[in-house]
């Protein structure tokens, strides 16, 4: 789409440069006055004990394995000796608590 710029008047054409120019110095007085803020106050921030404790928790826990190894030994040990007992009524409430915690995650 062409724009005729012949009707354009002298005038406008002012009015035009003058409101450019307006706004430039405008924009270099709002960058100017960011980069004083910026000088002067610098970011930073501050880590929380709750914060800290919960990274050192999350560390330690980053540190220990995904499973115990000496705890599933010992069980295997016992199924094949036939000592290890399933007592229903034990699995079937830890089922249920387990159910409830992620009932209360929703």
């Amino acid at each position: 789409m062409a724009i005729d710029i012949s009707k354009f008047n002298a005038g406008t054409a002012a009015q035009v440069r003058s409101n450019s120019t307006k706004q430039s110095s405008e924009s270099e007085q709002s960058s100017q006055v960011a980069a004083k803020s910026t000088q002067q106050k610098g970011d930073s921030f501050v880590i929380t004990a709750q914060a800290q404790q919960l990274q050192g928790a999350h560390t330690k826990m980053a540190s220990l394995p995904e499973v115990d190894q000496k705890k599933v030994a010992e069980i295997k040990q016992a199924i094949a000796e036939g000592r290890y007992k399933i007592d229903p009524e034990k699995l079937a409430a830890n089922i249920a608590n387990f159910e409830a915690e992620l009932n209360e995650l929703n």
